[in-house]
């Protein structure tokens, strides 16, 4: 009887160190390799490694991932406006965020077909340019970019690089929006031309422009599942930059050539921008909230240090 006892507890001690807990994310434009982390460090084993299974909803940009946290759907969203974040904090939303999702403006770009006759962004006077969605980080460089250019562009929502591609193709867009790999290939075939970056506002250059979030109940209630997610995470972008194996996965999963995801890696993407624990410009970020009116004022430092209170360290 003493032994059936300890061979069940012993059994039952197994099940519970192999146990594995479900976080379910919601991640901003499916294929970035900004964003492509839970993918393939789930398909190689890693986020396994750290006892999580990922259940990951794609979305167009940013306000429609930020949603899905507030609404308490998903348990963290990725790649998620700044100034949107800060936003839905001021107004009472349950957000907090845990770590960033990129520093810098090497990705985004804005294009025009081949043929348009607009050459840059001073062309552009009274046409319509695209931005994924309201409170995203494409939404504020839109914005910043009439600022800068005193030129009335029409911002207009088109959702994903993939929609934003059709549509400014087929000429019910202007001036579309692309975030690598989407795109990329287009450009080297000469069928685009790039007119605008985000890295043309020079406040954007070293500003953390999108954050990894969740909801304040869901940071109390699976803080260890979200602190081996994190760790999870590091070790899957030290993967990334660094075996080719990784390269070969991206490229398998968003069906291009390998050369061309080595090349979206290394020219849009250097890791340094990614660093989970990086943090800078979130006075700037701040005055570029309120100037957009995504924030009526700047957050105080008590709110500021309740929003970033699970922060990575």
């Amino acid at each position: 009887m003493r032994k059936w006892i300890v061979a069940t507890l012993a059994l039952a001690a197994c099940c519970v160190a192999h146990a594995e807990d479900t976080l379910k994310l919601a991640v901003g434009q499916r294929g970035n390799w900004e964003n492509a982390a839970p993918e393939l460090g789930q398909q190689a084993g890693i986020f396994k490694k750290h006892g999580l299974v990922l259940e990951i909803l794609y979305t167009q940009g940013g306000g429609e991932t930020q949603q899905a946290v507030i609404s308490g759907s998903v348990d963290i969203g990725v790649g998620v406006g700044t100034t949107g974040v800060m936003g839905a904090f001021a107004k009472g939303a349950p957000v907090r965020a845990i770590a960033n999702s990129t520093t810098g403006a090497d990705d985004l770009f804005w294009y025009v077909p081949a043929s348009s006759p607009i050459k840059s962004l001073q062309d552009g006077a009274n046409k319509s340019i695209a931005y994924s969605t309201a409170g995203s980080s494409t939404n504020v460089t839109v914005l910043a970019f009439t600022r800068q250019t005193g030129v009335p562009l029409r911002p207009i929502a088109t959702g994903s690089p993939a929609s934003t591609f059709t549509q400014t193709m087929s000429g019910q867009v202007d001036i579309g929006w692309s975030s690598p790999p989407f795109g990329v290939e287009a450009l080297q075939q000469g069928k685009i031309r790039i007119v605008a970056r985000a890295s043309d506002i020079p406040a954007f250059r070293n500003q953390t422009v999108r954050l990894m979030i969740t909801n304040a109940a869901a940071a109390e209630a699976k803080k260890d599942a979200i602190q081996r997610y994190l760790a999870a995470y590091r070790e899957t972008l030290d993967w990334m930059y660094s075996d080719p194996a990784a390269i070969k996965a991206y490229a398998a999963w968003v069906k291009v050539p390998e050369t061309l995801a080595l090349e979206v890696r290394d020219r849009f993407y250097p890791k340094e921008n990614l660093r989970l624990d990086r943090l800078s410009g979130l006075d700037e970020v701040m005055k570029d909230a309120v100037t957009a009116r995504f924030l009526p004022a700047p957050l105080t430092k008590a709110q500021t240090d309740e929003l970033f209170k699970y922060y990575a360290k």
